[in-house]
């Protein structure tokens, strides 16, 4: 996939409300691969009572014209009820969970087990020579610990991706 790398590019996080049909994941991807245009992080999850409704939410890059150009294809499905930029929107919350394995024992394990306080992570799972933690933050926090537990005998990263709201009582 073709990755757009211009001086302007910015990052955005769009917030799509769909029918929860069978296909629209792949119609919306596929409008992405279709333009050239790069998803860097991608969730679905369904948001209704009845089933009937998601919220897939995207993180792409690019300058404000394909931003733009994103926005209306997008709006432009038909399964498609409403498109958010919350980027543009203003104050809103981002989030994102990992589990991260890492290996050791003796000192590497103790300084782990330390960095995990710091960061806020939980343990989920234990062995005598790894741990399991789950964490959630920012995805810069999140890089941030996942770098530092590197040099302390990372084995595997397992990730959601970013969702996000708008901050305040009212609905986006």
């Amino acid at each position: 996939m073709m990755r757009i790398k211009h001086l302007d590019a910015e990052r955005h996080v769009l917030a799509v409300t769909v029918d929860n049909e069978a296909g629209i994941l792949a119609r919306i991807a596929g409008m992405f691969t279709a333009r050239g245009y790069n998803i860097d992080s991608l969730t679905v999850a369904d948001i209704s009572e009845n089933h009937q409704v998601s919220r897939i939410t995207i993180v792409t890059h690019g300058p404000p014209a394909v931003i733009d150009q994103i926005r209306a294809q997008l709006e432009r499905l038909v399964p498609v009820h409403k498109v958010i930029d919350l980027t543009e929107m203003g104050a809103h919350v981002e989030r994102e969970l990992a589990l991260v394995k890492v290996a050791g024992t003796g000192d590497s394990r103790v300084e782990a087990l330390r960095l995990a306080d710091v960061f806020r992570a939980k343990v989920v799972d234990t062995t005598t020579s790894s741990f399991v933690f789950e964490l959630t933050g920012t995805p810069e926090k999140l890089d941030s610990f996942i770098a530092l537990m590197r040099e302390l005998g990372l084995v595997e990263v397992g990730r959601t991706g970013i969702v996000g709201m708008m901050r305040g009582a009212e609905a986006a």
